[in-house]
């Protein structure tokens, strides 16, 4: 029986160690992606090819104990093939519901960008509503349930850009980038030490002990001058200067939440401001849509964040919440 530790943060410690062993120098990142886990959110990485990011979901799934499956996004890829489909049985003259990858607890939507618009909508309301509808059946999804789903950057040819409503889905989007030198000898190093492709990940915890820890991250506290400052930030995406679209009233709910597991890793029952800025870019710079005209200067989601971090006053540092 995996053992599970008593608070998220020694929890989040374990599992980062194990996907750590597989995905090198990128803790950070990784913290954030469980971040984006332990607030119930699903997670885009967006990134070249050969980063990491697939390993980074299966060593998630084997660290978390959760069933794992992949899809991989293609442009002939139907919403059946991935939702399931009804199959009709001779011998009992009836039609059998066949379930597709989606019915795991952690799925891995590889390049999700090179499917088309339709099948990426049938993955989304799945993430929104934590069930598929097949032939006017419904059907739940397994609890916990969470989408890892890997893109290629849009300049890259045969792409369906997620549109804008559909990225807000996601909690956060995060990429891993290039490996330093020193990160990438140790990767090599420790391949070659292994003799071996493949790396062994130890099971930190079970499905029930995820959902436990979700709960305790729901009893973070927030401040309201924190939950505040989460608004003001997202009210000033919407009147910057370069944005013709900023982020809607779900970005300041997934900054409160994603702050909050954010504090829980870091070992505190509370959020502090600090908390926000570490990941108010993962999760406001996708919600954010730059005007056209500045496409193609340095204007970017991200820029926008930072220049709204530098310009919304920080509410006073609590000790804990009143």
């Amino acid at each position: 029986m995996p053992h599970d530790d008593h608070t998220p943060s020694a929890f989040a410690e374990r599992v980062l160690d194990e996907v750590g062993r597989a995905v090198v120098g990128k803790r950070e990142v990784l913290a954030l992606v469980l971040a984006g886990i332990l607030a119930k959110g699903h997670v885009l990485l967006e990134d070249f090819p050969g980063l990491g990011k697939t390993l980074a979901a299966r060593s998630f799934a084997g660290a978390l104990g959760l069933d794992f499956a992949r899809a991989q996004f293609t442009p002939d890829l139907l919403p059946a093939d991935l939702t399931g489909s009804y199959v009709y049985d001779q011998r009992r003259a009836e039609f059998d519901f066949r379930p597709g990858p989606i019915f795991t607890g952690l799925l891995l939507a590889d390049e999700i960008n090179r499917t088309p618009p339709k099948t990426q909508a049938a993955l989304l309301e799945a993430m929104q509503e934590g069930q598929v509808t097949v032939e006017g059946q419904t059907h739940r999804l397994a609890s916990p349930f969470h989408v890892l789903a890997t893109a290629n950057p849009v300049e890259y040819e045969g792409t369906y850009p997620l549109p804008e409503a559909q990225l807000d889905r996601f909690l956060l989007r995060v990429g891993f980038g290039y490996p330093s030198a020193a990160e990438e000898h140790d990767v090599l190093r420790r391949r070659l030490d292994r003799q071996r492709e493949e790396v062994d990940i130890v099971q930190v915890t079970d499905a029930a002990g995820l959902l436990a820890v979700q709960a305790a991250v729901e009893r973070v506290g927030v401040d309201d001058s924190v939950a505040r400052y989460c608004v003001d930030l997202v009210a000033a995406t919407r009147s910057h200067p370069d944005v013709l679209t900023g982020a809607s009233p779900r970005g300041s709910l997934g900054l409160v939440l994603t702050a909050r597991a954010w504090a829980a890793i870091r070992g505190r029952d509370f959020v502090v401001p600090e908390d926000v800025k570490v990941v108010s870019r993962a999760v406001l710079a996708h919600r954010i849509t730059v005007k056209p005209e500045l496409w193609m200067t340095q204007a970017s989601g991200a820029r926008v964040v930072d220049s709204v971090l530098g310009s919304v006053p920080t509410p006073r540092t609590l000790e804990s919440p009143r």
